[in-house]
This record gives structure tokens, sequence and C-alpha cells, in this order.
């Protein structure tokens, strides 16, 4: 019986970067991590190349340029192409021709990946149309205005619909492009670069526990005073009714200002400054649990950690490993 000749290996999955100035570097670098060359130790299975759509100097947030020799006609021959984010001014177009090569790509079947603002041009080819994408939270509701078409999800660190995903700010691009990773050739391929680069294979939580603490924001005469007075006491309770006399308006009245002025309801109001504070307390000192709950008006640590989760999509105490200040710094 004559034996069989070896199998050749398969063909790596070829992922092609969109680049756009001025370019991420972060967003760019944090997808070359995952799908460049990670020398001898991991064998290669993807190979990672750079195009923009007029060759030569890119521009950079960095303050350099990058040399970026492909044009748009590399996207033709892409598995995976993958817009890393970049500085877009409000109210500027992404190019028709960049469009059009997404589009393309696409209808011949590459996947297309956005990371942070990334998520502009998939939505500008019309790829998220009636789908959930998530992007950079700070640019989440100008996706939503630009796109309208588009279910935008401001708190999940990715989405993936399989040809098209998109990720939040930053680092979740690396924990999207792990996932694809993972979804392409399988965990345990995925779990060594990610030991390689020191990250976990999976992040728990939502992007909102990165956002900014929330502020009260302009507010106008009528309210001023009453937020100033709940944010001193946010250890007691306080019903919307107390509001109300406190601010010797009916509590209908008083509910239609803060959506007027603030957007949200007395209650959903008081809530986020009780996160806000338990966020502030768990970055800032080692107190218990119970102890910040009792401070922050949530009355003890079971509720406390269902609301953190319900806000944040994570634990007190994986937050506060994930951002304590260290003071002796």
């Amino acid at each position: 019986m004559t034996p069989r000749p070896p199998s050749k290996p398969p063909a790596p999955h070829r992922v092609v970067a969109l680049l756009r100035p001025p370019q991420s570097t972060f967003t760019l670098a944090c997808a070359a991590e995952v799908f460049g060359d990670h020398g001898p130790v991991i064998p290669a299975r993807y190979t990672f190349e750079v195009c923009t759509e007029r060759p030569g100097p890119v521009a950079t947030q960095a303050g350099y340029d990058l040399l970026v020799t492909a044009g748009l006609d590399t996207l033709e021959r892409a598995d995976t192409v993958l817009v890393p984010g970049w500085r877009q001014e409000p109210g500027t177009e992404v190019p028709p021709p960049v469009v059009e090569a997404v589009r393309r790509a696409h209808r011949r079947g590459a996947r297309v990946v956005g990371l942070s603002s990334g998520a502009f041009v998939l939505a500008a080819a019309g790829l998220l149309d009636g789908r959930r994408a998530t992007t950079h939270w700070s640019r989440a509701a100008e996706l939503g205005t630009w796109f309208p078409r588009v279910r935008v999800d401001p708190a999940v660190l990715y989405v993936d619909h399989g040809d098209v995903a998109t990720s939040a700010g930053a680092a979740a691009g690396v924990d999207l492009c792990l996932h694809l990773v993972s979804a392409d050739q399988g965990a345990a391929y995925a779990m060594r670069i990610a030991r390689r680069m020191v990250m976990p294979p999976h992040r728990e939580g939502c992007q909102q526990q990165y956002a900014e603490l929330p502020t009260s924001g302009p507010v106008a005469d009528s309210l001023a005073p009453l937020l100033e007075w709940l944010a001193g006491r946010l250890d007691q309770p306080v019903s919307v009714a107390e509001m109300a006399v406190r601010s010797q308006v009916s509590a209908r009245t008083l509910t239609r200002r803060f959506t007027e002025q603030l957007g949200i309801s007395p209650g959903r109001w008081l809530l986020d400054r009780r996160i806000a504070a338990t966020r502030a307390l768990l970055e800032e000192t080692d107190l218990p649990v119970e102890t910040i709950a009792h401070r922050v008006g949530l009355s003890s640590a079971v509720n406390l950690r269902r609301r953190f989760h319900e806000a944040l999509r994570t634990t007190p105490a994986a937050y506060r490993r994930a951002f304590r200040v260290d003071k002796a710094g």
C-alpha cells in the first residue's frame, strides 16, 4: 500500500489592518501583538499586514509617521479586515473609497473587525445596520447619533457577529482579538498568546468600569440645592417623596425636572452617585465592602455587590484589584 504524502499545513489566516490618519498606535499595536509573529515559541497561524487609502507616510496620534506602502487593493486578499481606531474629527465622513473597499471585502467573505473608533468605518459601510455594536465609551453616543440604525451598546467590551465584530476602546481591542483567535484556532492556542502577552485570555466586567466617574453636569437653580444636599447624605436612605418635600414641589414635578435637566429619574441619579462613591472608596481605601455599603447608603454588602454588578458587570473585589490606587507610589 502506497503511503500517503504528508498533508500540507493550512495557509495562515491573513489579517490586514486598514490605517487612517491620525492613527492610534496603541490600538494598532494591540492587534499586532495578537496576530503578529510570536517567534519560534508559538507556531504562526496568522500573517499581519497594514494598508492605507494613500500609501506613504501615515500620521499617528503619537506624533510620528508610519510608512505604509500597501494600498486598499490589499484588502482583496484578506481573510480578516481589521480597522484600528484613530482620532476622527466630529462631522468628518469616512472617504468613499475606504467605505467601498470595506464593503467589497465583506461581500467577498472576509471578516471585518472594528477596534474602538474603527467601528465608525464599519457603520459607514452599512455593516452594522440593525446590529449591536460597541466603541469607546466616550464616543458611543456619537456613534449612535451619526448612525441611528446601529444598536450601540456602550457597556460591553466587544460584540462578535461572526462576519463583523467591534470592540470598546484601547485594551478591549486585545480582548476581542484574543476572542477571535480562540474562535479560529481554539482556546488553547489563544491561551498561549495571552500568556506570552501576560494578559488574561478573558476579562470580566464591562467598559463602564473604565468610564470616568459621573458628575451631575450643569443644572438649573431649581435642582442644584437638592443635589448638593443629597451628595452630603449618601449614607442615609432618601425617598423621592423626601426629595420633593425638600424641594417644595410635588414628586411628579421633581421627577420631571430630573428628566428634563439630567435625563434620568431621581432614584437613578441617587444610585449612580452611590456607585460613584463606591468606586472611589474601592480605589482609594482598604475599607471592607460592608463598611463601604453603609457609607454610601446601600445598606449591606449583599446589596452593594448586587447593585455594583448590575452597573459595571464586575464585583467590588475585582474592581478594587484592577483600579486600587497605590498610596505609597
